[in-house]
């Protein structure tokens, strides 16, 4: 799946995948960048709590939202696949300019949304320059293959983790979420050796990875983003590894980075958190990349 076609003259809206555990209460850095791509005092957000059983979930990001300023916040109560056929939600979405994904379980929220209207409405809404934001869950179905689950505080190996189809907001990267707290850097390996022209994006809590619709992307937030570059692979065993047996992988390429650092996902190049570097005179470019799979 493909990054919806955008329209003439049109750039595609930010794209906002988070490591959970954000920071709701005090300086809230992330939430509201979001908002002010969103449009700020403008913004019309709506939020997705499905990934969430709690009740609350929903109402607590319309508060943080709201106090941050935004003109409009609502949340659809999606909780079975029926739900996504409410034409009121798909009007909400179509002149949302900020759509947030909660976090909980992503099967829960692949199997409710994949395939709707409903999926379908947000990935229309970004390639019409919305701005998506995802967190935990909500983050590892943004991308064309979106980690299922897997093992943490493992070694890479073949089968300790899985994949399903994500949303498709981007095929350029594969999404791993909560990142150095659940040692899950040995996943994001095997999963990058699927297919190595994918980018592996481990995010920590409390972080985010601000992706524009040049291709570059900003780290934001009290953590990291490891950034794992499997083009250069010289030799992978995964093909030919039994269940539970540890990978070689050999020349992958690995980035660490902390707030304000940028990476090109185009280029495959890491800058330092340095305004007047290179990145900054970089054009804009999609980065839908469908022919390069």
């Amino acid at each position: 799946m493909c990054p919806a076609q955008l329209s003439a003259n049109q750039d595609r809206g930010f794209i906002i995948p988070i490591g959970g555990g954000e920071d709701r209460i005090k300086e809230r850095q992330i939430h509201r960048r979001f908002v002010e791509l969103s449009g700020g005092a403008a913004a019309d957000i709506v939020v997705i709590p499905t990934a969430s059983e709690l009740e609350s979930t929903g109402q607590d990001y319309n508060r943080i939202f709201r106090d941050l300023g935004a003109a409009g916040v609502d949340y659809l109560p999606i909780t079975k696949r029926a739900d996504c056929d409410n034409p009121r939600y798909l009007e909400m979405l179509e002149r949302a300019t900020g759509i947030f994904l909660t976090g909980g379980n992503q099967l829960r929220l692949s199997t409710i949304l994949g395939g709707t209207g409903i999926a379908q409405k947000i990935r229309k809404r970004n390639a019409a320059g919305a701005t998506v934001a995802g967190t935990s869950a909500g983050a590892s179905i943004m991308s064309e293959h979106m980690i299922a689950g897997g093992e943490s505080n493992s070694i890479p190996a073949e089968g300790v983790v899985s994949l399903a189809p994500g949303l498709g907001l981007t095929n350029a990267v594969i999404i791993d979420q909560h990142f150095t707290q659940r040692n899950r850097l040995g996943r994001l390996l095997a999963a990058s050796s699927y297919n190595p022209f994918l980018i592996g994006l481990g995010i920590d809590e409390d972080t985010a990875a601000f992706i524009g619709p040049n291709g570059m992307f900003e780290v934001v937030g009290s953590g990291t983003v490891t950034v794992v570059d499997a083009s250069g692979l010289s030799y992978s065993s995964m093909w030919e590894a039994s269940r539970g047996q540890a990978l070689s992988l050999l020349g992958l390429k690995v980035d660490v980075m902390s707030e304000g650092c940028r990476y090109d996902l185009v280029g495959r190049h890491a800058y330092p958190p340095d305004p007047s570097d290179a990145f900054c005179a970089l054009p804009n470019r999609s980065v839908e990349g469908g022919s390069k799979h």
